[in-house]
C-alpha cells in the first residue's frame, strides 16, 4: 500500500509541475497576442490606403495582365502559413487541412499546384509525406515583418510573371488563418493572382471602404504604368497582412490550449490527491488492523498462559 501511495505523490508532484509550465506559457502567449494585434493594427492604414489606390485604378484599367484570367490556366502556386512551434492545439492542422482541400480542388480543374511553404511544421508535414515543397521560410511566423513579406511577395510574382512553358503560374493562393477574436481564429484560403475585381455602383465602392469615397487621383504617365508598380506592392501588402494575422492567430491559439493543458492538470492533481487521501487511509486502516490483532493476540496468549 505504502507503494501505491509514492506513485500516486509522484505523480502528483510532475502534474504539478506541468501545470506550471503550461500556466508560464499560457501568459507568455497572453503577452505576445498583445504585440501582434498593434503590429496587424499598425499595419492597418497602410493597407486601407493602397486598397483604395488599387481600386481606383482597377476601375480604370480591365485588361491588365494582373487583373486577366488567363483562357486554360495549368499551373497555380499555393502559399500556405503555419507556425514554426507546436503546442498550439489545431492551429497548423487546420490550415494544412484547408490547402489540403485547396489543392484537391485546383487538381480537379487540371491544375499543376507548386506549393510555398511559410513555418516548419507545415515543411515537417509535407516532408514527412515525401511531397514536393518548391521553396520554404522558416523562424518567421511569430514575429514576421514586411521585409519577410517583400520577400514572399517578389518570389511568388517572379513565378507569375513567367511563362506557365518556363516554370510560372497562373494563379496565386494564399492559405492563412484570420484573427477573428480570442476564441475564434478561421482558417481560410484566397486568391492573390489574378485580382478579382468585381463590378460595383459607387454607393457600394464607397461603402466597401469605410463609407469613405475613393480619392480622384490622377495618373502620370498613365494608370497602366502606375498599376505595374503598385500591384506588387498590394500583392506584398496582402502577404504581410496575412503572416500579420496568422502570428495573432497562433499566440491565441497557444494561449486557449495552454489553458486547456493548466485546466486538465489542475483537475487530474484533485484526482490523484483524492486516490491518495483513499489510499493513505486504507494504508491507515490496515496499520490499525494489524496492530489490533497484534494486541488481541497478545492478549489471547497472556490469558492462555494463567
Amino acid at each position: 500500500m505504502g507503494a501505491q501511495l509514492r506513485v500516486y505523490r509522484r505523480r502528483i508532484r510532475a502534474t504539478k509541475a506541468t501545470a506550471k509550465i503550461t500556466r508560464a506559457m499560457e501568459l507568455i502567449a497572453a503577452t505576445r497576442i498583445t504585440k501582434a494585434q498593434r503590429a496587424a493594427e499598425a499595419a492597418g492604414p497602410y493597407a486601407r490606403e493602397i486598397t483604395r489606390a488599387v481600386s481606383a485604378l482597377a476601375s480604370r484599367v480591365t485588361d491588365h495582365p494582373l487583373l486577366t484570367e488567363a483562357e486554360n490556366p495549368t499551373r497555380a502556386a499555393v502559399l500556405v502559413i503555419t507556425s514554426d512551434k507546436g503546442l498550439a492545439g489545431a492551429f497548423s492542422t487546420n490550415v494544412i487541412k484547408e490547402a489540403e482541400s485547396l489543392t484537391q480542388l485546383l487538381r480537379e480543374q487540371g491544375k499543376e499546384v507548386l506549393t510555398y511553404m511559410v513555418g516548419r511544421k507545415g515543411a515537417a508535414f509535407y516532408k514527412f509525406r515525401d511531397r514536393e515543397v518548391e521553396q520554404a521560410w522558416e523562424g518567421i511566423t511569430e514575429r514576421p515583418t514586411y521585409a519577410h513579406a517583400q520577400e514572399i511577395g517578389s518570389t511568388l510574382m517572379e513565378r507569375f510573371s513567367q511563362d506557365t512553358a518556363e516554370g510560372g503560374v497562373d494563379e496565386i493562393h494564399v492559405v492563412s488563418t484570420e484573427f477573428v477574436s480570442m476564441l475564434t481564429q478561421r482558417a481560410g484560403a484566397v486568391r492573390a493572382l489574378p485580382l478579382e475585381v468585381e463590378e460595383v455602383d459607387a454607393e457600394e465602392l464607397e461603402a466597401s471602404h469605410g463609407g469613405q469615397a475613393l480619392p480622384l487621383y490622377e495618373f502620370e504617365p498613365s494608370a497602366e504604368e502606375v498599376l505595374d508598380q503598385l500591384l506588387p506592392q498590394y500583392v506584398v501588402n496582402r502577404i504581410h497582412a496575412s503572416l500579420l494575422e496568422s502570428a495573432a492567430s497562433q499566440q491565441a491559439s497557444r494561449r486557449a490550449a495552454m489553458k486547456a493543458a493548466t485546466d486538465n492538470a489542475e483537475e487530474l492533481v484533485k484526482s490523484l490527491t483524492s486516490l491518495a487521501n483513499q489510499a493513505r487511509q486504507a494504508e491507515i486502516t490496515n496499520e490499525i488492523s494489524e496492530i489490533v490483532g497484534g494486541a488481541d493476540a497478545l492478549s489471547g496468549s497472556s490469558a492462555g498462559s494463567e
